[in-house]
């Protein structure tokens, strides 16, 4: 006797409503958060001050004293990815303070709550933070114009810029939300990440060059995601720029970073509560 398949939909109807509902979830925490930003869009203009500042003093000073070599390009076309970068390093870095604020206002225990798969959570959390950073990204482009730095202005590169920006600062919110989860106090998250942002930034190749680093600097700013942004950034938003490691593993790295950090967070993501 052959054995016959119980009645019900195929598996891959069951597996494609569990993506769909996965998203779902997804998309409702990033709405969530759009929500906080439009009554409150005061962080987007706090945020814009200091990237103004390295690009219009740090830029120009360093540009005039021609103390970094940056190839073929002049140093304030260099230096405007990399400050695209840290910003998006900056307004992500800080994310996690919300969940903190959240679990004290009792908000987090009814996500937690929710049958919403953590990781929906997580990823939701990520997402509205790259999303945040795109008003960045509009910013440096706006000074830049005003700087009359020539720029990639294609509609390819646009969205390559866009979608880069979203990412990185999807991979440094999720890393934010992790460290959140473990030190589950505001005082102490201030601290760490006041600690994290500034080595992050300087060990990366956001203002100069790896290939002028000390050889143990330059081991670490290949650990260090950061760089892999700055590439990617640097690529698409000079005109005639090209990527030091390849636009693909630039974009495979980060992608393969904040899966990991997505998976690690969301296993820690209820531990915040207790």
């Amino acid at each position: 006797m052959t054995s016959r398949k119980p009645d019900g939909p195929p598996d891959s109807w069951i597996k494609a409503l569990g993506v769909s509902v996965f998203l779902r979830d997804t998309l409702a925490i990033v709405a969530v958060e759009l929500v906080k930003l439009r009554r409150d869009p005061s962080e987007i203009i706090t945020r814009s001050i200091q990237p103004a500042l390295w690009l219009l003093v740090f830029g120009q000073v360093f540009g005039r004293l021609r103390a970094v070599p940056s190839g073929t390009i002049d140093y304030f076309t260099f230096l405007a990815p990399g400050i695209l970068a840290q910003s998006v390093l900056f307004i992500s870095i800080f994310y996690g303070i919300s969940v903190i604020w959240e679990r004290d206002l009792g908000i987090l225990q009814k996500l937690l709550a929710s049958p919403a798969p953590r990781s929906a959570l997580v990823l939701g959390k990520a997402l509205s933070a790259g999303i945040r950073a795109l008003a960045q990204g509009l910013i440096i482009y706006l000074l830049t114009m005003f700087m009359h730095v020539h720029l990639n202005w294609s509609p390819v590169a646009l969205i390559g810029v866009a979608a880069s920006i979203v990412l990185g600062a999807a991979m440094f919110s999720t890393f934010s939300l992790m460290i959140a989860c473990i030190v589950k106090t505001r005082e102490r998250f201030m601290g760490i990440g006041q600690v994290l942002t500034m080595p992050l930034f300087f060990a990366s190749n956001a203002i100069y060059p790896i290939a002028i680093m000390p050889d143990w600097l330059k081991i670490i700013a290949r650990i260090n995601p950061l760089t892999y942004l700055v590439d990617i950034l640097r690529a698409l938003m000079i005109s005639g720029g090209s990527s030091s490691f390849g636009i693909g593993a630039d974009l495979l790295i980060l992608f393969f970073v904040l899966i990991v950090l997505v998976l690690v967070t969301a296993r820690l993501y209820p531990a915040i509560v207790r």
